[in-house]
């Protein structure tokens, strides 16, 4: 199926390693522009060299609102338009309730939802020309939080209760919000945690899937969650907004 995205333009915050980068080098596959940004330089460099000349890679420290400014100004003045944006930048925080810090609480709600509130903020003039889209990238638990899961699983829901709303704001202009839920996908935090563990990431992913109960009994893959933000950026997902989609496996225990 051709998403009919080229010459269009994207932009994804926490795009130089794993999900981001993965859908970044679809995007740009499909003959679309993309930019991305990041805080580490090393990363920066290799995202740059593996996606080319069809994108920018800048460095932004998603909590500051200057940063983010900055990158939305660069992404606009190198290609003129931008046709939809990704909130993916985010790491997972997990404690008990009764022995939480607030400061890690806060740290948290910034990162999450009032970073993804600023990038939504600064586009939507634009993504109106384009009648473009925009996802913000939580997790299943955002739906099931468990034990021990918050503040992460508090700012997902929050995200999801935020991209509701803004669907219902922002249909009427043509612009399109949805969320993807992910599960136990490939991403640079678990390969991260796979080297410091001393294993190989293919383990690392075998032993996590072995701990949790899911259907289709593996970790999804980048490419996968790739895949699927990709159609729903593309005019192909036209008649699909203020929905949060699952790509887990199978392993949420709600639909």
């Amino acid at each position: 199926m051709d998403l009919d995205l080229k010459n269009r333009t994207y932009l994804i915050t926490g795009g130089t390693d794993g999900l981001g980068l993965a859908l970044a080098s679809t995007l740009i596959r499909e003959g679309a522009s993309v930019a991305v940004c990041g805080r580490d330089d090393d990363r920066l460099g290799a995202a740059q060299q593996q996606l080319g000349s069809n994108a920018l890679c800048f460095k932004a420290d998603v909590t500051r609102e200057t940063d983010v400014d900055g990158f939305i100004d660069a992404t606009l003045e190198r290609f003129g338009q931008l046709d939809g944006a990704v909130n993916n930048a985010g790491r997972s925080a997990g404690s008990p309730v009764a022995s939480s810090n607030d400061q890690v609480w806060r740290d948290d709600y910034e990162l999450k939802v009032i970073a993804a509130l600023h990038v939504c903020r600064r586009v939507l003039p634009e993504l109106e020309k384009t009648n473009g889209a925009i996802i913000n990238v939580l997790a299943i638990m955002a739906r099931s939080p468990q034990a021990n899961s918050t503040p992460t699983t508090a700012s997902r829901a929050a995200g999801l209760a935020l991209t509701k709303a803004l669907a219902n704001e922002v249909g009427p202009k043509g612009i399109r919000v949805n969320a993807i839920l992910i599960g136990l996908i490939e991403s640079g935090q678990w390969a991260r945690r796979a080297r410091e563990a001393n294993v190989s990431d293919q383990d690392f992913y075998t032993m996590i899937a072995s701990s949790q109960t899911i259907p289709l009994g593996r970790v999804g893959k980048s490419q996968e969650f790739a895949d699927l933000a990709a159609f729903l950026l593309s005019p192909r997902a036209s008649y699909i907004t203020g929905v949060g989609i699952s790509i887990d496996g199978g392993m949420s225990p709600v639909i």
